[in-house]
């Protein structure tokens, strides 16, 4: 990995308007302590200070191509300048090394246009926006008083024991290899009290999960998951309001849904809180690569291997799948 001042790097992250919690230095070794996979944290300095920063991690998988990624296992991290010269020659650098490293393409996640690059907006969209000040202020008011008398009640985890489970069942029932145990583990060492996790039980039972991110005045809720019987409760509703309701007595303002794929099950549900739709646009350039990669869900090529791994049985699951989340950067 090159060097990186991470105390300088995250400086200048916080200060930026654009910035997210997924330009954040620890970023980089959660990639490369769990995965293996290098990290080019690029910069950039004029008159001697930091003018721009571009967090790439380089996947080179078998199945999904050779590429650098802005920024992987994140939904966000583009680069950041502090003008349109410190942009350009930030994404000059980005160019070099992918035809340095023979790489396939460069992915920009969630940024602005850049020159010369292809812009995709066709797959995902967020959904983020002020919290509501009160239960009769969400749209959801009538489904969230229903629901809270189902008896569910929300937790603060500090590890993710009750988390894990979750999420492994949640992903396998949508036919996805779940990153393992130990990246989780990595992300609460590197971000501390700034990635927490939310449970609920009913009648003592731990049933549902979210962990969530939290960046300046935002709370990103990332992965949520539970047993079938969660969804029949209604707990991820419950959830997503506790969150919303410890993060605003914490002084946090805006709440940030994540990405879903353009109208699926996710994204019609997120509909319903009241939040508007943003298209999430990420920018490519090929480099040997002669066609963007498809590597969505909704691509025919892997609906076989979905519906395969759906059939799997959780623990077979569970032992396949730190093999290969790792290429699903």
């Amino acid at each position: 990995m090159n060097a990186l001042n991470p105390e300088a790097w995250d400086a200048f992250v916080r200060a930026h308007p654009d910035a997210t919690f997924f330009h954040l230095a620890a970023w980089r070794g959660v990639a490369h302590d769990v995965f293996g996979h290098r990290a080019h944290y690029l910069s950039l300095e004029q008159d001697g200070e930091l003018a721009a920063v571009l967090p790439l991690v380089e996947v080179n998988s078998r199945l999904f191509g050779h590429a650098l990624i802005s920024n992987a296992f994140c939904v966000g991290g583009g680069p950041l300048a502090r003008n349109e010269a410190a942009r350009l020659a930030i994404l000059e650098k980005a160019e070099a090394l992918g035809r340095q490293l023979e790489v396939d393409y460069i992915e920009l996640r969630d940024t602005s246009d850049a020159p010369g690059w292809i812009r995709r907006d066709d797959l995902y969209a967020t959904f983020e926006g002020p919290i509501p000040a009160s239960l009769k202020e969400t749209p959801r008011r009538h489904t969230l008083k229903k629901v809270l008398k189902n008896g569910l009640v929300p937790t603060l985890d500090t590890t993710i024991d009750t988390f894990y489970p979750h999420y492994a069942l949640s992903m396998r029932n949508h036919g996805t290899p779940a990153l393992p145990r130990r990246y989780f583990e990595r992300l609460q060492t590197a971000f501390g009290k700034d990635c927490e996790i939310l449970s609920v039980q009913r009648d003592g039972r731990p049933i549902g999960s979210v962990l969530s991110y939290y960046f300046r005045d935002r709370v990103t809720v990332y992965y949520i998951c539970g047993t079938p019987e969660a969804r029949t409760l209604g707990a991820h509703d419950v959830m997503y309001w506790s969150v919303m309701r410890i993060a605003a007595e914490r002084g946090y303002r805006t709440f940030d849904f994540g990405r879903s794929k353009l109208g699926s099950g996710p994204y019609k549900f997120k509909s319903y809180w009241g939040f508007t739709p943003r298209p999430v646009a990420n920018q490519y350039r090929l480099v040997r690569a002669r066609a963007l990669p498809n590597l969505n869900p909704t691509n025919p090529r892997y609906a076989l291997m979905i519906q395969a791994w759906q059939r799997l049985p959780l623990p077979v699951a569970n032992a396949i799948s730190p093999f290969l989340s790792r290429s699903l950067a």
